[in-house]
């Protein structure tokens, strides 16, 4: 098998989408919970093809998901303790291992049907990984892929990471989680992904100054339609104003 070429220098996986549209939708502060059934929902209508291909940015409180490879060995914290510091414990129903979310976060899970041209569950990670790389870029950060480990790192240290399920249908939910400003301190409770001796970072760190999850939505948005090459995006609250063709605003590459 041919190793990966860098991220930044492959080629899109598949046919660009342009012929479809990516319904965005911006869902606030919303309970893992709460998120785990609304992602049920939407991808059985995806399936049904009553909706669009859809990306939900969201937060979530403070919580630890578990994946189908996590280890409890993982989870440095008894239930109690975790308790006492108000940190919910799910099983995600994704894979990879153990994930902390929480309120700094940006926190996407794309809902798309990878027929006919993408069904493919690697290309499908790689695109997701591309898609952060490239958004990461427009703030001035490079951003890199690991071999060792899923999600987008920067000089080290993970910066986002990624997850997902691909039900019946080649349907996706769960996504990815970037972080902007959370606390990384939360971070320490869990070994991440179960990747020991690896570090966390976040944009507000890379970046000296505070960057939030509603800062990092155009360029993510805006990544996210260039890597599967979308003809339209439909962002009905229009809360953000951008323009494929446009820098993301404050980043390095703005005039």
């Amino acid at each position: 098998m041919m190793a990966d070429r860098p991220v930044a220098d492959r080629p899109l996986e598949g046919i660009g989408w342009c012929n479809r549209s990516l319904s965005v939708r911006y869902c606030g502060l919303v309970g893992y919970p709460e998120a785990l059934a609304l992602q049920a929902e939407l991808v059985a209508r995806r399936r049904s093809g009553e909706i669009p291909d859809t990306l939900l940015l969201l937060q979530h409180p403070h919580v630890i998901t578990l994946g189908s490879a996590s280890h409890a060995e993982h989870l440095l914290l008894s239930s109690d303790e975790l308790s006492a510091k108000r940190i919910g414990v799910y099983q995600a129903g994704r894979g990879g291992d153990v994930t902390y979310h929480g309120p700094g976060q940006l926190v996407g899970y794309p809902i798309l049907d990878l027929k006919p041209d993408r069904q493919d569950l690697h290309a499908y990670l790689r695109s997701l990984e591309r898609a952060i790389v490239r958004a990461l870029q427009t703030l001035g950060i490079d951003g890199q892929r690991d071999p060792a480990g899923t999600g987008v790192w920067v000089a080290g240290a993970k910066v986002a990471a990624i997850g997902i399920r691909v039900s019946s249908g080649w349907i996706t939910s769960h996504g990815f989680a970037l972080n902007a400003d959370p606390d990384l301190s939360y971070f320490d409770v869990i070994v991440p992904c179960g990747l020991h001796g690896r570090a966390v970072t976040s944009l507000s760190r890379l970046l000296g100054r505070r960057v939030s999850a509603e800062d990092c939505v155009p360029a993510v948005v805006a990544a996210m339609a260039r890597e599967f090459g979308y003809g339209t995006v439909d962002d009905p609250e229009a809360r953000y104003g951008w323009r494929l063709e446009e820098p993301f605003p404050g980043g390095a590459n703005s005039k």
